[in-house]
């Protein structure tokens, strides 16, 4: 099979969340590295494992069983049988399925956990997961089920499943059995040794894979918050110099000033400027933006170098120092980290939502909109009064935004005592990457009603005093969805500005280097 994508190696440098995200969406094609180094190192962890099992030396889950059943002791002629019961037992996942690019991500991750060379496990495996990769036959992979240590075994059990054809995988726009999919494509099931199966589903990838997408979700999140808050100082007439960067040096987080650069730029304001003959001060949604959408961006500092850590880790268990040759058994399987992570962001982005509602209840309102009609109705004749404009859709945004605050409570206070309280303390990273992605949507659903209500209020305004991030909204709107000149309705509308959005066909403007 013939690839003009560009490729990411695997093996040889770390890879970054942008490269995790290249692979996911299908834009890059993976490869092994081909230095020598890098095959070596993997074939001398799989002698090593071979050499200790023929001394009988204890290994868990190749001698053992699995969890609080590890005092059980397993004959060498159970190894295989071992290995593929560890897989069906785990096929117990329920809710949605994971789409085309969170599968992709999460095998991307496990690929690279895997390719560190502590796990004993053949090259062979890695290449079938190139392959999956390539060929994008992605696993139809249950979003619950794990409690984020011992990593995510049952999500993980779908990846492992589909390498000995079993389950079902996503190919070619259908949902088919995975042992159809790789006949297609050419492929055969592989017959997993001894660990093999555990170092494939005993990691912290599926929490860490869906992190890195909402990483990215949140950058974009914070680029469109900013500018949407431009286009509330402008329909509201406010004091642009509440985004002088003199203000931001004198507390200088970088991404609060990042943010307030991108709202002076977007309002074309110029340093000292300012002549304002109004309010002196905007409340505190539009003056304080800087300060709200800027803990977001600098949060995501510390989450991209944090989650670049695990995605390069070796995270399963045991682990093979192929210099001394012992056997680690630890628990670097555990999703503390990767939680923390998105409890984190999904506060962070949690306050987005609730800072952009509260912009939507001052333009909404003609106490505090500065002279634009209750509700933004545009219609003028004498029916007018039958009209409620962007009354609903305010009410819409605010529920959106309880939600997402509602999800906030950090999954890491969840633990929960499993396993026969083998696993008596776990993370519950994958819970807590699942919320940040929830909030992330109901967020992102928030802007894209307040958008809208932006865009009424610019053509109220008939466009004047709108700067150059107004404009350019509005008209990239407008170009799908018209004026609300008479009450109907607005799920639509949403969507496709959601659309448009998640798309790029949005000019909310650069994220720069945050």
């Amino acid at each position: 099979m013939a690839y003009e994508k560009p490729a990411i190696t695997i093996g040889a440098s770390p890879l970054r969340i942008a490269d995790v995200l290249s692979i996911a969406k299908g834009d890059a094609q993976v490869v092994l590295d081909a230095c020598p180094a890098f095959r070596q190192r993997l074939d001398r962890g799989v002698e090593l494992l071979d050499r200790l099992i023929s001394k009988g030396e204890p290994i868990y889950g190749v001698t053992t069983g699995f969890g609080d059943s590890c005092e059980k002791a397993i004959p060498p002629d159970f190894a295989a049988s071992l290995a593929a019961n560890l897989i069906r037992f785990h096929g117990c996942g329920t809710g949605r399925m994971l789409d085309d690019a969170e599968s992709a991500a999460v095998i991307v991750v496990r690929l690279v956990s895997l390719a560190q060379g502590r796990s004993g496990v053949r090259p062979v495996l890695l290449q079938r997961l190139c392959d999956l990769l390539n060929h994008r036959i992605l696993p139809q992979i249950p979003a619950e089920g794990s409690v984020g240590a011992s990593g995510d075994l049952t999500p993980l059990s779908y990846v492992a499943a589909v390498l000995i054809g079993e389950r079902e995988v996503s190919y070619n726009g259908k949902v088919v059995p995975s042992a159809k999919a790789l006949a297609d494509a050419r492929l055969k099931p592989i017959e997993l040794r001894p660990r093999e199966s555990l170092a494939l589903m005993n990691g912290t990838s599926v929490m860490t894979a869906l992190a890195c997408i909402a990483y990215e979700r949140a950058r974009q999140l914070a680029r469109w918050a900013s500018a949407l808050t431009a286009m509330t100082s402008d329909v509201l007439r406010g004091n642009r110099g509440h985004f002088d960067d003199r203000i931001f040096l004198a507390k200088p987080h970088p991404g609060q000033r990042a943010c307030a650069r991108w709202i002076a730029d977007d309002v074309e304001y110029v340093t000292g400027s300012e002549q304002h003959d109004g309010r002196i001060q905007d409340r505190y949604s539009i003056r304080c933006a800087p300060h709200v959408i800027g803990v977001l961006l600098d949060s995501l500092t510390f989450i991209r170098d944090l989650l670049e850590t695990e995605i390069n880790s070796s995270n399963d268990n045991p682990l093979l120092d192929l210099a001394t040759g012992d056997v680690l058994h630890g628990g670097n399987f555990y999703g503390g980290h990767p939680c923390m992570a998105m409890d984190m962001l999904k506060i962070a982005v949690a306050n987005v939502a609730d800072l952009i509602d509260r912009q939507m209840a001052l333009i909404c309102n003609p106490a505090t909109n500065n002279g634009l009609p209750a509700d933004l109705v545009a219609r003028s004749g004498a029916d007018h009064v039958s009209h409620h404009g962007f009354k609903a859709m305010q009410i819409t945004a605010s529920a959106l935004a309880a939600e997402a605050l509602k999800l906030t409570m950090p999954a890491s206070v969840f633990s929960r005592s499993t396993e026969s309280h083998n696993q008596d303390k776990v993370s519950m990273g994958t819970i807590a990457a699942r919320d940040a992605l929830r909030v992330l949507e109901l967020t992102e659903t928030v802007l894209a009603v307040v958008q809208l209500a932006l865009c009424q209020a610019v053509d109220l305004r008939n466009r004047e005093g709108c700067h150059v991030r107004s404009k350019a909204l509005h008209q990239a709107v407008r170009k799908h969805v018209p004026v609300n000149d008479a009450d109907r309705r607005q799920d639509e509308d949403i969507y496709r500005v959601l659309a448009m959005y998640r798309s790029a066909e949005l000019p909310i403007g650069e994220v720069d280097s945050v």
